[in-house]
């Protein structure tokens, strides 16, 4: 299956948060790689994405999305670091 860079989760994540989330710095949980999300692999669904490290291609996070809510897993990254 083919793959997008992190910057294709612009648009979605802007609507759930009030900064451009694909700049920050994230660890992988699996390798522990700190990498900005931008360098994720990102896997188009229909429903969502599936986002993965660019270094070990272990699952980052996840969103989906229905007509009512949106789901977002992150339990694949350790930390983020912001930037102000």
């Amino acid at each position: 299956m083919d793959h997008v860079d992190g910057n294709a989760l612009a648009g979605p994540l802007s609507e759930l948060f009030r900064f451009d989330l694909t700049t920050t710095s994230g660890q992988c949980r699996h390798c522990g790689d700190v990498s900005v999300l931008a360098r994720a692999m990102v896997y188009l669904d229909p429903n969502g994405y599936v986002v993965r490290c660019c270094s070990c291609d272990g699952v980052l996070l996840t969103v989906v999305t229905g007509p009512e809510r949106t789901w977002l897993d992150l339990s694949g990254v350790a930390g983020l670091q912001i930037p102000r």
